[in-house]
């Protein structure tokens, strides 16, 4: 069982939601204590056990998730975390990375991060996270994903190359935080001029609700038409609700509470001074453990 949080970062790398990411290491799980107490000291290392046989399993989740997503309502966005959440933990031993290529594991967790993720195939998404999140060699990964390791070579360098092209030059965190908290303080007071002047002209804002919570469909594109759009959401904003300041997937971000319970949460990319995109989540299936935090 000491296995269960390693276990855990990764799937969730892997897929994009807590809530799958548990599925696919009870299932983990549920092959090992099928084995044979005889198969199962055969095994020299259940850990490298244990994460081929999620790989795999997530592999097969993610070819079914694209079908999933394709009939969901809407934009579908990773499941963002909360703060008290801790997703960093160690990394297997005994690979060797070029430290060019790996990222870490702070920043495989971030919203931006994982969206690129999502634009990846399958076999992509698995060859990369193994490799260059979790430092497995490409003999390891060859393995699981069914393909050459020159194969998975190719799919891991096909993927970094997406991940290069979508980054920006991201601020430090200490300054994406005073940019959140600027743009808090500018849509609480209805400020749209100050709202245009922290958005990028370029940004992008995009709502996930799953058919469960109303929230725009289609996303939003520009800064001063996001920028009117939240003087729009100020203007429907109830009473009672409450922003807070808070951390998303490790980076600054928003959280709205309703009653004390959180019905939206705000993830951002800040790039050159200026936040560049807004994703919302409101969907509540994706929102349980912010209330329950």
């Amino acid at each position: 069982m000491s296995e269960r949080r390693q276990l855990i970062n990764l799937a969730y790398r892997l897929l994009g939601s807590l809530a799958e990411a548990e599925d696919a290491v009870q299932e983990t799980y549920a092959r090992w204590y099928a084995l044979s107490p005889q198969q199962q000291d055969a095994i020299e290392s259940p850990g490298a056990w244990m994460t081929r046989v999620a790989s795999r399993v997530c592999l097969d989740m993610l070819g079914s998730a694209r079908a999933r997503r394709e009939r969901y309502v809407g934009e579908w966005i990773p499941e963002p975390l909360p703060e008290y959440m801790e997703w960093i933990s160690g990394r297997p031993g005994g690979a060797t990375v070029d430290p060019a290529d790996r990222v870490t594991l702070d920043e495989s967790v971030n919203m931006a991060f994982l969206v690129v993720l999502e634009s990846m195939t399958p076999a992509e998404r698995v060859a990369f996270v193994l490799h260059d999140v979790f430092c497995h060699s490409f003999a390891e990964v060859a393995e699981i994903v069914g393909r050459t390791p020159a194969a998975c070579r190719q799919l891991a360098s096909s993927a970094r190359r997406r991940i290069r092209e979508s980054q920006g030059h991201a601020n430090p965190t200490a300054q994406q935080a005073g940019i959140v908290k600027n743009f808090k303080q500018a849509w609480e007071a209805k400020d749209i001029d100050a709202l245009i002047g922290l958005l990028d002209p370029d940004a992008t804002a995009i709502a996930d609700g799953g058919g469960l919570a109303t929230t725009f469909l289609d996303p939003i594109e520009g800064g001063e038409q996001i920028a009117r759009a939240w003087i729009e959401i100020a203007d429907r904003r109830s009473g009672n609700m409450t922003v807070l300041e808070c951390t998303v997937n490790g980076q600054p971000g928003l959280a709205a509470q309703q009653d004390g319970v959180t019905v939206t949460v705000f993830a951002f990319e800040v790039v050159d001074d200026r936040i560049k995109h807004i994703w919302v989540v409101r969907n509540p299936q994706k929102l349980r453990r912010w209330t329950t935090s």
